[in-house]
């Protein structure tokens, strides 16, 4: 974790989140770097049982791996999770994130293509691939208000984010 009483000063400066509560983070990180190198593999993380039964998982490791090497750091792990913190990220930071979960390519938008993938992930055999797209469709058809044929973070932003309070869901305790 580099120098450790540096590293939560640091932190605390560019993220949401305490002193105390960085070292509480610092100690659940150890906890999953089960072969003690400093980052956390996704391998790591499915060894948690409540992360085992979550399709997205995968996506949220992804988005949290900033440098894209396929390790979580420390750094990135607390920079991941300030997103999900009560006094953290606004609404606004999350419909962000919750976008970036659909835009695998990172292109700044949700493609036909990239919403069926994350659906996938999410309903797995529960639907036939026939009915999954048709709810990709008909999805893409009703976002769509420009009519390129994909959703665009604001599009996303009125589908999502009017009326809704899933920000308030998306919390981690620290």
């Amino acid at each position: 974790m580099g120098n450790e009483s540096s590293l939560p000063q640091n932190l605390a400066l560019t993220t949401q989140f305490s002193e105390e509560e960085l070292r509480r983070l610092g100690r659940r990180f150890k906890k999953l770097d089960i072969d003690k190198n400093g980052t956390i593999s996704i391998e790591e993380f499915m060894s948690l049982p409540e992360l085992q039964q979550n399709p997205l998982v995968r996506r949220v490791i992804d988005l949290f791996d900033t440098d894209r090497n396929g390790e979580i750091d420390f750094k990135e792990f607390v920079q991941g999770l300030s997103q999900f913190t009560v006094k953290g990220a606004d609404k606004e930071s999350k419909l962000k994130f919750a976008f970036k979960v659909y835009d695998i390519d990172q292109d700044g938008y949700i493609s036909n293509g990239e919403l069926f993938q994350v659906l996938k992930m999410m309903v797995g055999t529960n639907l036939k691939d026939v009915q999954l797209q048709q709810i990709v469709d008909k999805t893409i058809l009703i976002a769509d208000k420009d009519g390129d044929g994909k959703i665009s973070f604001e599009e996303f932003s009125a589908m999502v984010g009017v009326n809704s309070d899933f920000h308030k869901r998306m919390v981690v305790d620290v």
